[in-house]
């Protein structure tokens, strides 16, 4: 897991930017819009409130004075601000929603086009340095927009409270003001001493959830090998870890919120007694009226409330930072995986697939290297079989030419729009239709030519089976290894590229079926490149290019 490292001038500039990109955006103006009307119902909320402080003192005097006539019309006024304030109060509340939707959606998109832009999304898996990005991107994402503008309402309420019931409570007692700023100030310092540790349990915590999530959606996705294997026990033991670390974690927080709540409680409680005991005496003197009383009390109260922020919501906003840390941790390791690039360069122009003095690395400087200075040009319309005695260099250079980061130098040029096929390939769920052509060319190759290509690859029942082209079903649980390979393949061939590169198809489809495979391709003049065994079936391949365990390589054609 990763540790909290990146400095709060850091983090706070990166909070700053995100905002002015959201309101510079194409939806700025919708979000400004939003928020000056969200400005304007707060202040008629905090005028409200400065008017329903006077109407209830008069309210209470007029009890107190036994007015029957003042105490009606009191009354009236009283009900006229309460429906006044629930009306404003809930189209604010429906503003600061729309605005907290319209923020996580523009903020959601703008950073999974991050992460799907260069490989974003392997880079930062394989490097291991940040945990759980799809949690950030889903779960942090929306805390981020709704705690944040929850806090500037909340800041920006308690400032107009500030300002408007400092009068009122200067008005009432100069002492009594004193003593709730007095209040206030050590009410927060006490908080923010005793509540610390909760950012760094809370930024823990999530990671901790996610982690356990995640076991038990491992246990989901490969719910048959477990059975098979008899995995239930080492799943067991696994989870109930992760599920453990949880709960001492838990256990932390709540440690510390107890702690916390010791304070705060009696901090709560006794807002309600202190004005009291400095304006009853007054009042039992005679010096003021009943409805004083009352009012300094509501006056009181809000005002402590409103430099009370941190008392009143530090577990919010310790559950913040740890959100606007995590999240400025995946801005930080996705800036570092743009700014990391291997050492093998890759480039796309037409005509041959090149290799200019490829070296691949070894996993250890002890090892020889796995390919030495390899140096080719694969012409187009050619069927060249990779082979060795061993599978460890055929892996590496399959990666290195699909651009996936590998240790070594060099170059590889390639063909746009070069196509690659794992040993186990990756069939979306979705309509048969966009598993062969995608959704983006649905409308560009007609239905007969796909079950034509699948009549010629043997796949015909697949789609009597899946119930039609359009019918949506999750291939990869539903068929074969086999059939996943053959069904990659039938998108291979409708979508005709200049080159393909197989990785070890023969260990799935069999040397008889990969042989019509290459004719196939060779009908279409795909070039391929198959990286696979050297036993038999070699007719089928213009060229060989043979690699030894010490990296260095041959190159045989036939003329």
């Amino acid at each position: 897991m990763e540790q909290q490292q990146i400095p709060l001038r850091v983090t706070a500039a990166r909070f700053v930017r995100t905002i002015r990109i959201f309101a510079n955006s194409d939806v700025g103006w919708r979000a400004k819009l939003l928020f000056g009307g969200l400005i304007a119902l707060l202040c008629g909320l905090n005028a409200l409130n400065v008017v329903n402080n006077y109407v209830g003192r008069n309210f209470m005097t007029a009890i107190a004075e036994r007015q029957m006539a003042e105490f009606i019309r009191q009354a009236i006024f009283y009900i006229a601000v309460f429906a006044a304030l629930t009306v404003v109060g809930v189209f604010a509340r429906f503003a600061e929603e729309r605005l907290a939707l319209l923020w996580r959606e523009f903020l959601t998109r703008r950073i999974v086009n991050l992460y799907l832009e260069d490989e974003t999304y392997y880079r930062l898996d394989v490097s291991g340095k940040l945990t759980h990005p799809d949690q950030r991107i889903a779960e942090d994402v929306r805390a981020f927009t709704v705690t944040t503008l929850s806090f500037v309402i909340m800041l920006f309420s308690s400032t107009l409270t500030m300002v408007t019931f400092s009068g009122v409570l200067w008005s009432i007692s100069p002492l009594l003001f004193g003593v709730a700023v007095l209040y206030a100030a050590c009410g927060s310092y006490m908080t923010i001493a005793l509540g610390r540790p909760l950012i760094t349990l809370n930024y823990d915590r999530l990671d901790k959830e996610a982690t356990f999530r995640s076991g038990l959606i491992h246990i989901r996705e490969n719910a048959e090998p477990i059975m098979l294997t008899r995995g239930e026990g080492r799943q067991r033991v696994r989870l109930l870890n992760r599920l453990d670390e949880l709960i001492a974690n838990i256990r932390e927080i709540t440690a510390v919120n107890r702690n916390l709540g010791f304070f705060t409680g009696g901090y709560n409680w006794m807002i309600q007694l202190v004005p009291d005991l400095i304006i009853a005496p007054a009042f039992i003197r005679g010096d003021i009226e009943f409805g004083v009383v009352t009012q300094s009390g509501a006056a009181f109260a809000m005002l402590v409330g409103a430099f009370s922020l941190i008392v009143r919501q530090f577990n919010s906003i310790s559950n913040f930072a740890a959100v606007v840390s995590r999240l400025s941790s995946l801005h930080e390791e996705v800036a570092r995986s743009h700014a990391t690039e291997s050492g093998i360069e890759v480039s796309e122009r037409d005509g041959p697939l090149t290799c200019e003095g490829l070296t691949l690395a070894p996993s250890t400087d002890a090892d020889p290297p796995l390919l030495k200075e390899l140096s080719v040009s694969i012409p187009s319309g050619t069927r060249v079989l990779v082979t060795g005695s061993s599978q460890a260099p055929g892996a590496a250079l399959f990666r290195a030419m699909a651009h996936i980061p590998t240790p070594g130098k060099g170059r590889i040029v390639r063909p746009a729009g070069t196509l690659f096929l794992p040993q186990r390939p990756y069939l979306p769920s979705g309509a048969l239709r966009q598993v062969l052509v995608g959704p983006e060319k649905e409308s560009e190759v007609p239905d007969q030519l796909m079950l034509s290509v699948l009549h010629e690859l043997g796949l015909e029942r697949i789609v009597s089976q899946a119930g039609g082209l359009d019918a949506e079903h999750d291939w990869e649980k539903e068929l074969s290894l086999r059939d996943q390979q053959l069904l990659a393949l039938a998108n291979i061939l409708l979508s005709a590229p200049s080159f393909v590169v197989l990785d070890r198809a023969e260990m799935t489809l069999g040397p008889e079926l990969l042989e019509k495979i290459m004719r196939l391709l060779s009908k279409r003049s795909i070039a391929c490149v198959h990286i696979g065994a050297a036993e038999g079936g070699r007719e089928v391949y213009q060229a060989v290019l043979e690699y030894g365990d010490d990296g260095r390589w041959t190159w045989s054609a036939k003329t």
